[in-house]
């Protein structure tokens, strides 16, 4: 089992605010804006799935699990790479908390050799996109 993990990042905003947005998918709506256009293609989601386009093909993740406020975890229903995905929250203050994103896969050495930049460079914006919401 392969595992790519983002830097740890504080968001200044309390831990059950970051909790409640990201643990209900339909709240992508308010924040689609900011999403860039050429990333919208193909983007649909409900309360809890998210769809969208990748250059390695399409790729759906549900989610399987909430442990409020600490943890939400995906899993892929479609993807060319199943993957598990979870975001863990943790409280700094009462106005802050910090998250870090993990993916984990089932990879052989071959697609792992392949993949790993781009994952962990992906789970990195993925990160970025997240920290710059307002909770």
């Amino acid at each position: 089992m392969s595992t790519f993990e983002s830097s740890i990042r504080e968001i200044a905003y309390s831990q059950q605010a970051v909790y409640d947005m990201l643990s209900d998918l339909s709240n992508i709506e308010k924040v689609k804006g900011r999403i860039p256009e050429d990333k919208l293609n193909d983007l649909s989601f409900d309360q809890d799935s998210i769809a969208i386009s990748s250059p390695m093909g399409a790729v759906k993740l549900h989610i399987i699990d909430r442990e409020p406020p600490k943890t939400i975890k995906f899993e892929t229903e479609q993807s060319p790479l199943p993957f598990n995905f979870w975001i863990q929250l943790l409280p700094v203050t009462d106005t802050s908390c910090k998250m870090k994103l993990t993916i984990k896969a089932e990879l052989n050495p071959f697609i792992k050799g392949m993949v790993q930049k781009p994952l962990q460079e992906g789970i990195e914006k993925i990160a970025d996109a997240l920290q710059m919401i307002q909770y």
